[in-house]
């Protein structure tokens, strides 16, 4: 479908951001542009953690929307990437999850690449000699050294590293801005990361929904029974709702709340539970770090791919990799510092169980994303109403708002064209 028809198939009129047609989670060419324009062109996208690879040869393989990409640490200690494609057959060539190598090779014909993704060997380049003489072969004008790998840009800060299939996008610290990089730099401040377990996850429904859900206060004092009960995120928090100048890209900060809930707050809150506790207390025991200042919690979306999360003592990266319109991947890397004592180490793994496909907390976000995309693919042609707060996307500082996820789709809808 042409681009006008697209504009004309989703029918969002106006600049009204608060009216959200279904059909933009649910349709198949709309998730076809996201890739090329969200994914592909124009942004920063999540790779993972320097501490993964942390000597030469190591390599993870991960994905930037759906295309296969390894991220490798050469012989020097540079931070490669490239995308997980022979040049000869477009095969996916790497199969592991994550190792260390000293080159790749593709199976299919025996194709040879070096750290940096530049092409090393290639079998009977030359031909084979038969009856005295060469014959096959690659034809001579076949250079070696313009058919290496797809390369991505790589922009590496405090420990993350990010990638690009874009060679001219903008540098990774004007795609944050100021103020978003500034709490980016609040956990990722040079200290030495420690990776303390993955979990992964395929939720049904589309990856925008779960960069909604982060960007979304109203909802996390009302769905979670933990967070409503014990404080940890609830309508008498402080909070501090802010974006970055695109507004793509957002902060929710907060501190927890250490009062008895008031009953005007969760009288009639079904997930409120006044008579629940916890035999091991130590599970959402706060013990303030020194690099918080005024918040215990940051959730940071950095759009497309990832959020960064810091609940209680508890942090973590969450790597979202869409996989069609009606799916995607959730990838959790739970991680702490190495001047962390053991205590804070004990900790941090044990405030992870919030967290995860199985969390205390995050097992409900997966549900109601899974029955929001049944809702929405069985009447695309409906909307959905985001107008807690008004229908403007200026930051906030209350729970009761949708103001992030407003100013998101302006930006979207401006990226996309429709």
């Amino acid at each position: 479908m042409k681009q006008d028809g697209l504009k004309e198939a989703i029918g969002w009129e106006g600049g009204d951001c608060a009216n959200i047609p279904l059909s933009i989670y649910t349709d198949r060419e709309v998730y076809e542009r996201e890739l090329e324009r969200l994914f592909y062109n124009g942004h920063w996208c999540y790779l993972g953690l320097e501490e993964e690879i942390p000597n030469p040869g190591d390599f993870k393989r991960t994905v930037i929307g759906e295309r296969s990409v390894i991220v490798v640490r050469d012989k020097s200690g540079a931070i490669n990437g490239f995308e997980n494609l022979c040049a000869h057959r477009k095969m996916k060539f790497c199969r592991a999850r994550d190792g260390n190598v000293g080159e790749f090779v593709c199976p299919y014909h025996q194709w040879i690449y070096d750290l940096q993704g530049n092409l090393r060997g290639v079998p009977y380049q030359r031909g084979l000699r038969q009856d005295g003489k060469l014959s096959g072969g690659m034809p001579s004008d076949f250079k070696r050294e313009e058919n290496g790998l797809r390369k991505l840009k790589i922009a590496t800060r405090g420990g993350v590293i990010f990638g690009s299939f874009d060679q001219d996008v903008e540098s990774f610290e004007d795609y944050l801005g100021e103020e978003v990089l500034r709490y980016f730099d609040r956990i990722f401040d040079g200290r030495k990361l420690v990776i303390l377990g993955y979990n992964k996850q395929r939720i049904p429904s589309n990856w925008k929904l779960m960069m909604e859900n982060i960007k979304d206060p109203y909802h996390a004092g009302l769905l979670h029974t933990w967070f409503v009960t014990f404080g940890l995120w609830r309508a008498d928090n402080k909070m501090r709702l802010l974006m970055d100048p695109t507004k793509r890209h957002a902060v929710m900060a907060g501190t927890r709340s250490v009062q008895q809930a008031q009953a005007e707050l969760v009288s009639g809150v079904t997930s409120f539970k006044a008579d629940m506790a916890l035999n091991d207390p130590s599970q959402i025991d706060i013990v303030h770090e020194e690099w918080w200042g005024e918040y215990t919690a940051t959730m940071m979306t950095l759009f497309p791919s990832v959020i960064i999360q810091q609940q209680v003592n508890s942090l973590s990266t969450r790597h979202i990799q869409p996989s069609g319109p009606n799916a995607f991947d959730f990838v959790w890397t739970h991680f702490g510092f190495e001047d962390d004592d053991e205590e804070m180490h004990a900790r941090r793994l044990k405030q992870a169980n919030l967290f995860g496909p199985s969390g205390y907390v995050s097992a409900d976000d997966g549900e109601v994303l899974e029955f929001s995309q049944e809702g929405f693919s069985a009447n695309p042609s409906d909307r959905m109403i985001a107008l807690m707060g008004g229908r403007g996307t200026e930051e906030a500082n209350v729970i009761a708002s949708e103001n992030l996820i407003r100013g998101m789709y302006k930006y979207w809808r401006e990226v996309m064209e429709v």
